[in-house]
């Protein structure tokens, strides 16, 4: 099994460059790309196109403003599941990957199971969704809320790793 660091090693400073110019800028064009990290164009799009191909460019997208459209609230979310076996994450890995209003959902060690990041309108609209939906999840057996007051830090790229 191939280690995260084992797979950057494969990575030179072009490609580090790349990826770094991509994720602050996905719609750059390719001409721009290569004035950016100092490549001729057709290098540069042949590294993007391996980048891609070789899985370390997973897509392109356009990043929603969840509070323009009305996400303002934030919750974290401790799950404690009734059981552990493989089968049981798997359901739960399942039916949490149905609902929208979870932004995150990473399975933790410690004092509980999950740590979900669920946005929503209102406190009243997560009320609901905890009622309905979260204490509804398979096996879901204890959940603490922690509410944001406010998002201090919010990035979808570690700027650090990529140098």
């Amino acid at each position: 099994m191939r280690t995260n660091q084992t797979l950057r090693s494969k990575l030179d400073a072009f490609d580090l460059k790349i990826l770094k110019a991509l994720s602050s800028d996905a719609r750059m064009t390719v001409t721009d790309l290569a004035d950016t990290i100092g490549l001729s164009k057709t290098p540069c799009h042949a590294r993007v196109k391996r980048l891609e191909k070789d899985g370390y460019i997973l897509g392109y997208r356009a990043l929603i403003d969840p509070v323009k459209m009305g996400l303002n609230h934030i919750a974290f979310v401790e799950v404690k599941l009734s059981d552990t076996r493989e089968d049981a994450l798997s359901e739960f890995n399942q039916a949490v990957s149905k609902h929208g209003e979870i932004e995150q959902c990473h399975m933790v060690a410690g004092g509980f199971d999950y740590l979900l990041k669920i946005r929503t309108t209102d406190m009243p609209s997560y009320r609901k969704l905890l009622g309905e939906t979260l204490s509804e999840l398979p096996h879901v057996a204890q959940t603490s809320t922690y509410v944001s007051m406010q998002a201090v830090k919010e990035t979808a790229v570690l700027d650090t790793s990529l140098n």
